[in-house]
């Protein structure tokens, strides 16, 4: 049973026991992908200070998840894993056919057994429909009912399994489902579940509202983390994001979760820089991962010390 207009109780998700603040990168920040030949990058990861690093899963993805985990807990690093692999566009949660909806389901389920296997804390992204699948007609009465009906299936196989299911809100050049934090929230509210959590992105958020301590606010009760970049997907800093806002509002909700930085490395590639022109950034956000990562985390940690 879906209930939708009940108050969540406020309850801030916190790291890892009584750890402070957890900073991690995508790994998209140094690779195209992930394999077992990527092991590596899980030192560099530690070497410049992280402590979460996010891989990614997808029917393109191929590794072997006992040596990815095994890596990290040799390091200790925690994983966190986000569907940036190829993705079926008929795997979508939300899609008007049923046969759509079941396949999605299946096909989320598939990946938290990926995550499960990898030991990862969280499977997140725009689980609620389809990244690029952007849907330019007045919503349906029945989309978010069994948007969040098919959330809270995945809920509970996630808690079966020890994975958190963390949604990320996306602009509308991505998804017409999710854009605000308040529509995070009421589709949570819908599905009803506590294993299910929100992400933040200040990237995606700087085309969908204006008032970022008010979207801190709106989703503290349910509050994972945050994919923290600029507005040009470059490192945090200098950019259009209200860093000032966003460090007083986490200190205020006494946030102690995940912050990731999120970008596209755009030197590699064939030829060099092709990695970022394909996931359409047509400038130059991360020439360097590790350097991107020493400045933007140094950046982090002195924004929420202050």
């Amino acid at each position: 049973m879906l209930r939708g207009d009940h108050q969540i109780p406020v309850r801030v998700l916190r790291g890892d026991g009584n750890l402070p603040i957890r900073y991690g990168a995508h790994c998209y920040l140094f690779t195209d992908t992930w394999s077992d030949d990527r092991l590596p990058i899980l030192d560099t990861a530690k070497a410049v200070g992280l402590n979460v690093f996010e891989v990614i899963v997808g029917d393109d993805v191929t590794y072997t998840p006992r040596l990815t985990r095994q890596r990290a807990e040799s390091l200790g690093l925690t994983l966190t894993v986000s569907p940036g692999g190829f993705w079926p566009a008929d795997c979508d949660l939300s899609a008007d056919d049923p046969a759509d909806r079941a396949r999605g389901l299946a096909w989320h389920q598939r990946q938290v057994d990926v995550a499960a296997e990898l030991g990862a804390v969280a499977y997140t992204g725009a689980l609620y429909g389809h990244p690029g699948t952007v849907q330019r007609r007045l919503p349906p009465a029945g989309e978010f009912p069994r948007t969040a009906e098919g959330l809270h299936a995945l809920a509970e196989y996630g808690a079966q399994r020890n994975v958190a299911i963390v949604i990320e809100p996306m602009s509308h050049f991505r998804t017409h489902l999710v854009n605000t934090p308040e529509q995070a929230m009421r589709l949570i509210a819908l599905a009803d579940h506590p294993n299910l959590h929100v992400l933040l992105d200040t990237y995606h958020l700087i085309t969908e509202i204006r008032d970022y301590a008010k979207a801190i606010h709106t989703v503290a009760p349910r509050l994972w983390g945050l994919h923290a970049c600029e507005n040009d997907r470059g490192v945090p800093g200098d950019g259009l994001v209200p860093w000032d806002t966003v460090f007083a509002t986490l200190k205020a909700i006494t946030f102690e979760g995940y912050v990731l930085l999120e970008t596209y490395n755009s030197s590699i590639g064939d030829p060099p820089g092709m990695f970022a022109y394909q996931r359409g950034m047509f400038h130059d956000p991360c020439p360097d991962g590790a350097a991107f990562v020493r400045q933007g985390i140094a950046f982090l940690q002195a924004g929420m010390r202050d």
